[in-house]
């Protein structure tokens, strides 16, 4: 007798992951269920709980409703040097990273994979609203990673840097079911994760409040809070001209639209003072404490060097507002490397910045240096150290993080 497709479930002792492992059972493959332990500095969670022993509990107790195999792997170790680490160096270079991609690409579909793979396991499971396709082009198998089919909770793009080896061995159970009908099955299942809240925290870590976490390295520092007129003679180079060939562009047309702009302490006033740089992010109004302004302020870039952040007043202040962005191009990455293009090349497709954020039509032009990537639409806060993710309709075909 032939034996069963072997598959490991990341159980985070969440809902989605508990009904993926349901599924999977239904359609009759070996599961074995497996909590990735990511951290246990309990000095930065939230008051006295214990979230991974609570999820790592309701882990265990969803496998055993279940009736699979479960065991726990501790990934701190790994979590701290490829996550954590990365985090912390980011934020102090002044750049906002995105802990929850390249936790899918490092640790759920590299380490954990690899331990999977250690179980004999032909996939690795996980509980995202994202959906896979498979394709023959020469005899070759393409995959496709596909937007989930609920709409408010689709997560293609944080997972938009797998590649094609990590998508062969990856399966989404619940990507083409809603929100709605994942809670449901979970109900009629009497799984002690169907009413659940989803976790808020950074990605298998649990409840973690950022702030906190990153005073445990990056310590407060007082610095200037400035406020940038909206009329800097630099503003007009971020305009894209009308009706112009996009692809056509020099380079150096292209770096002035996609390079964000550097600050100077005297092109503007100090409105107040801050506790460091690196706690701020491009596009954030809350926390900056500044009153009697009027409309709200934005922070339109930050200094980590010179410990200063920089403002603007209102959510349409043209520091805000960009319409075009740069990959360099050792950070692109194709999930679909037969569309790759090649310098001197340009494409149109949609793209986004941030997770949830609705789709933009985009031109991609690639060049020796890297991919500029250009918006038909002004996007706020465009973020060094965040990811875009472009796209082909539903299918996320690539992305690179900004420079």
């Amino acid at each position: 007798m032939k034996n069963k497709t072997r598959v490991v479930v990341g159980l985070s002792g969440g809902v989605d992951s508990s009904v993926a492992a349901h599924l999977l059972i239904e359609q009759g493959y070996e599961v074995i269920g497996m909590f990735m332990k990511n951290w246990h500095d309990e000095s930065v969670t939230i008051s006295n709980e214990c979230p991974w022993m609570e999820d790592s509990t309701d882990a265990m107790l969803v496998a055993e409703k279940l009736g699979i195999p479960f065991q726990a792997i501790d990934l701190s170790e790994e979590y701290r040097e490829r996550i954590v680490d990365y985090m912390f160096s980011e934020y102090e270079a002044g750049r906002t990273p995105n802990p929850d991609i390249l936790c899918n690409r490092e640790i759920k579909f590299d380490i954990f994979l690899k331990a999977a793979k250690k179980l004999k396991a032909d996939f690795v499971a996980t509980g995202h609203y994202c959906q896979k396709s498979e394709s023959q082009v020469d005899g070759k198998s393409i995959y496709h990673l596909i937007a989930g089919a609920d709409p408010h909770k689709d997560q293609s793009y944080f997972l938009c840097q797998l590649s094609q080896d990590q998508l062969a061995k990856a399966l989404f159970p619940i990507g083409h079911l809603q929100k709605s009908e994942v809670r449901k099955i979970a109900k009629e299942l009497d799984l002690i994760t169907a009413e659940k809240k989803d976790s808020q925290g950074l990605c298998f870590i649990g409840k973690v409040r950022l702030p906190e976490f990153l005073q445990q390295q990056l310590k407060p520092k007082k610095g200037r809070i400035i406020q940038i007129p909206d009329d800097l003679k630099e503003f007009d180079r971020l305009k894209i001209p009308a009706g112009v060939d996009l692809s056509e562009l020099e380079d150096e047309a292209l770096a002035d639209l996609a390079l964000p702009i550097h600050y100077q302490v005297n092109q503007g006033k100090t409105v107040g003072e801050h506790n460091g740089a690196h706690y701020f992010t491009v596009g954030q109004r809350k926390g900056l404490n500044v009153g009697g302004t009027g409309k709200p302020l934005f922070v339109i870039a930050t200094d980590t060097q010179e410990n200063v952040i920089y403002t603007g007043l209102g959510e349409d202040h043209p520091g805000l507002l960009r319409n075009a962005l740069f990959v360099k191009k050792d950070e692109i990455h194709w999930i679909r490397e037969d569309l790759k293009l090649n310098p001197g090349q340009s494409s149109t497709y949609q793209a986004r910045i941030r997770y949830r954020q609705p789709l933009s039509n985009v031109t991609l032009v690639q060049r020796e240096n890297g991919l500029y990537v250009l918006f038909e639409e002004d996007q706020k806060g465009i973020a060094s150290g965040q990811f875009v993710a472009w796209y082909d309709s539903e299918e996320c075909i690539g992305s690179g993080t900004i420079f």
